[in-house]
């Protein structure tokens, strides 16, 4: 395995370029460090795809601005988090929340393990959603990706890294046919080795690119989007049916964020509701 987390670095130089608000001259740097990719389609159908009578709502919600020790901090992770988890809440969604320090490697994994041992339905709906740092390795996990990317847990060790792999094992014996998986995160474009039938996997950015955040938007500026704007202020409705989808959602995030280039890997049959 090759991973360097000398990417902390680049991570660092990120939060310094949004807790500045994202200056021209900052965020020309950073696009040269991460180049755009073509758009791709937009996802939603307009067509909502209701959930079952009798079926559980269940959502794991990770936001860390405050990692351990004292240069990897970002600023609106947490926001992010909190939003997002207050929109399903009032929805009826079984949620559980971690924030900055409870969001260690042991405690998303037991989360993780607490919704699979919850979920006992194809028809059972599951959210995974997370807003922190990500970073990329070489042969990082079990899978026979070469290039893997990851979650970065509070304790930003080495050893706490979840990669992309590790997730995908963890929600391979899942019941739910309905899962949607959301990363504001660098590099996040990667992350599709969590894609497959049923699941709606939602990225913040191109593989190779930076997933900004700023005062300007208090948020990622991704979740700023999705959440805060297509959602909670619901101008992601497309169809006018008073009502917003993920795939709404993410397609007006798309078309909202500059210099990054959000990614779906969508094998969920019409649009995901909330």
């Amino acid at each position: 395995m090759l991973v360097s987390l000398s990417v902390m670095a680049s991570a660092n130089v990120q939060a310094q370029a949004q807790a500045k608000g994202g200056s021209d001259a900052q965020l020309s740097a950073l696009d040269q460090k991460a180049p755009k990719i073509k758009p791709s389609p937009t996802i939603a159908t307009g067509v909502v795809s209701e959930l079952p009578a009798g079926a559980e709502k269940y959502a794991i919600v990770i936001g860390i601005s405050d990692y351990a020790g004292d240069v990897n901090d970002l600023d609106y992770c947490d926001d992010d988090a909190r939003e997002f988890s207050s929109a399903l809440v009032a929805n009826g969604w079984d949620v559980t929340l971690l924030i900055d320090g409870d969001a260690t490697r042991e405690n998303i994994l037991d989360a993780i393990s607490d919704v699979r041992a919850a979920e006992d339905s194809a028809d059972d709906q599951v959210v995974f959603f997370y807003s922190g740092h990500g970073t990329v390795g070489t042969n990082a996990d079990s899978d026979s990706e070469r290039k893997d990317e990851c979650i970065i847990p509070y304790e930003c060790t080495l050893d706490a890294i979840i990669w992309d792999g590790d997730l995908a094992a963890e929600f391979s014996t899942f019941d739910s046919k309905r899962i949607m998986f959301y990363f504001d995160s660098c590099y996040s474009g990667g992350m599709t080795d969590l894609a497959g039938a049923g699941r709606l996997v939602l990225m913040a950015c191109g593989e190779n690119q930076l997933s900004l955040e700023s005062s300007s938007w208090e948020n990622g500026q991704f979740t700023y989007y999705f959440v805060d704007q297509g959602m909670l202020k619901g101008l992601a409705d497309k169809n006018g049916d008073s009502r917003v989808t993920f795939e709404e959602a993410f397609d007006y995030a798309k078309a909202h964020c500059s210099r990054q280039t959000p990614v779906a890997s969508d094998g969920f049959t019409n649009d995901m509701p909330y």
